[in-house]
């Protein structure tokens, strides 16, 4: 699956004057709002999730990136939303460094393999120095979204 096919433009949020998502919560709480919606299910429930799975270690992966991710029994499929935070946010990433783009993804609890095989498309993606450039610097979420839809074709 690429990455395309779960991620929409009106799942990505461009935060160019850090007013909607100052830090790790705000980040948390807005991809539970977003993921929420697409895969109907509860936004609390979701939330509490997603903050579960960053109290085990944080998603922050360096770089400037952060993948918070969960699986949820009533989740019918894979769904990603992303943030792009350009004055970046405190995120406890294990570099200690801010972070401009996170990538929220959740999926089904029956769905392990899939799930791992996001991550890791996602992963491949942002370990780009040119390609995380670019998205920390997208104008709009069609901009960002083209450039993971360009990302997805060459992966092919």
């Amino acid at each position: 699956m690429r990455l395309c096919e779960i991620l929409t433009v009106d799942r990505i949020l461009i935060d160019g004057d850090g007013g909607h998502v100052r830090n790790k919560a705000d980040a948390l709480r807005v991809l539970a709002e977003m993921l929420s919606r697409a895969l109907h299910v509860d936004r609390a429930r979701l939330e509490e999730h997603l903050i579960e799975r960053e109290r085990l270690q944080s998603t922050g992966i360096g770089d400037g990136v952060a993948i918070p991710h969960t699986a949820l029994e009533e989740a019918e499929s894979q769904a990603a939303a992303l943030l792009v935070c350009p004055r970046g946010i405190d995120f406890d990433a294990i570099d200690g460094g801010r972070v401009s783009i996170v990538f929220g993804v959740v999926g089904p609890k029956r769905a392990t393999g899939e799930h791992l095989r996001t991550l890791a498309r996602i992963s491949r993606l942002l370990r780009d120095d040119s390609t995380r450039a670019k998205l920390a610097s997208a104008s709009s979420p069609a901009a960002a979204y083209g450039l993971i839809q360009a990302h997805d074709v060459q992966a092919r």
